[in-house]
């Protein structure tokens, strides 16, 4: 299993372009030419350290110097952490340490919407906990900013923002349909375009929050196919900016709408926590929203979060609080566009994968099922959004396996795949992977043979 050292250190070797026998040749020449004598360099040595295994000290000073690293600093933090240093990028510290005003907005959006198409070869997450609630806590406590107006540039009024998030509203539903794969360079496209017009034309203040506004669910929507894709640095960065963004329109929605997202991103790969920080931050300006739908989706967020962490208390208050919320939400039309998707069906998908990972298979696909048996409007609808009934489907094979139905899970595994095709998602083609692995351990009955060899 890959740790997340051993995905920095995976960086560290694409970066410098070099193979793992080769870089730790190098770091054995600055051993030896610092004095501390000779060091082995097989390649055995680097596959332990990716596993766990904390190098000696020596090596650490050896690969510190390689990288420029001052001594001290190995000495203070200590291993993994001083590791921080060589993957970090500039606009890291940028993008989350940065004051929160609107020229501070409109340079971290230049930043990210210059990135090159998700190509940053680090997958792992490059915010700490402490960094999340700071940024998280820093956005709960912004006032909006005062939009500092331009005196030169054509004249816009508010119909170019509408435009603009009319736009956003259709490649959300295009994520949907297609995949992250096809929609990351549109919505980076899309930011680039809204924050040209920011920097370039002029406008009211009223005008310009609307504009803030959009480019904070652009940058949020190439955060999350950014990630989707599998790009995980590049997927915070764009959510960072997100939220700034978010603050300087002073938009509850699109800020607490970007931090569920980015919540999606860390209780996914290893740190529930940190998405409890930030489902938490986007919690308490719920009120200002208004909306039930949000709250409920809200809520059963937190409840994912939760049950990552293995906090079963916490994730059924939040279950309870999550279907307690949609029962006062209206018709779909009163709610902000954003949480379009999130109906009861949704939610009893959410809650079913929370009680998958707490280790309760049979209350899991209770939920699963009852998704797609309410009435036309509240039931979980497949078609509309086959990456994520893929993977949803995905887990209630898994829950039928747990629970000892072969033949049942895969079934269900068929439905997953046939639900997938045709979809860009490296987090949905990943789901399949896992199940594909779980489902190859009951290789003893033909239909798991079949189904092996039908998706090999």
């Amino acid at each position: 299993m890959t740790t997340s050292v051993g995905r920095k250190l995976a960086y560290v070797l694409a970066r410098r372009n070099s193979t793992a026998e080769a870089y730790l040749a190098r770091i054995a020449a600055r051993h030896k030419a610092l004095g501390l004598g000779t060091m082995a360099a097989g390649k055995s040595k680097f596959t332990r350290w990716k596993r766990g295994v904390v190098p000696e000290l020596h090596a650490q000073l050896a690969m510190a110097s390689l990288e420029g690293v001052p001594e001290q600093e190995v000495l203070d933090r200590g291993w993994p952490a001083w590791l921080d240093l060589v993957v970090a990028d500039p606009d890291d510290g940028l993008l989350l340490d940065s004051p929160w005003t609107t020229a501070g907005t409109v340079t971290a959006l230049e930043r990210v919407g210059a990135q090159m198409d998700g190509r940053d070869r680090r997958n792992f997450l490059i915010t700490s906990g402490a960094a999340l609630s700071s940024v998280a806590t820093s956005w709960a406590a912004a006032p909006p900013a005062r939009i500092a107006l331009p005196r030169q540039g054509r004249r816009i009024d508010a119909a170019v923002p509408a435009s603009f998030h009319a736009r956003l509203a259709a490649l959300r539903r295009l994520d949907d349909q297609v995949g992250s794969g096809q929609v990351y360079g549109s919505a980076v496209g899309e930011l680039k375009m809204i924050t040209s017009v920011i920097k370039e034309c002029s406008y009211t203040e009223v005008v310009g929050r609307r504009l803030f506004a959009a480019a904070a669910e652009a940058s949020r929507s190439a955060g999350w196919t950014a990630y989707d894709s599998g790009h995980h640095a590049v997927a915070e960065r764009h959510f960072a900016a997100a939220l700034r963004a978010a603050a300087s329109a002073g938009d509850p929605t699109v800020g607490a709408n970007t931090l569920a997202f980015w919540a999606i991103q860390h209780y996914s790969t290893g740190d529930p926590r940190g998405a409890v920080a930030l489902v938490e931050a986007a919690q308490t300006k719920a009120p200002q929203v208004g909306s039930a739908r949000m709250t409920a989706m809200l809520h059963a967020r937190a409840c994912r979060a939760y049950a990552h962490a293995g906090d079963q208390r916490a994730a059924d208050r939040q279950a309870n609080a999550a279907l307690d919320a949609y029962s006062n939400a209206g018709p779909l039309s009163e709610d902000p566009d954003c949480v379009y998707w999130f109906n009861l069906g949704e939610a009893l998908q959410l809650l079913g994968s929370s009680a998958l990972n707490l280790g309760q298979p049979r209350r899991a696909l209770q939920h699963f099922e009852e998704a797609t048996a309410h009435s036309s409007g509240d039931a979980y609808d497949g078609a509309a959004f086959p990456r994520g009934f893929a993977i949803y489907l995905a887990r209630q094979a898994d829950a039928r396996l747990a629970l000892g139905d072969v033949d049942g899970a895969v079934h269900t595994a068929h439905r997953a795949v046939e639900h997938m095709g045709g979809v860009s998602s490296s987090r949905g083609t990943n789901t399949l992977s896992d199940l594909r692995a779980k489902l190859a351990a009951h290789q003893d009955a033909a239909s798991v043979r079949d189904f092996l060899s039908y998706t090999s």
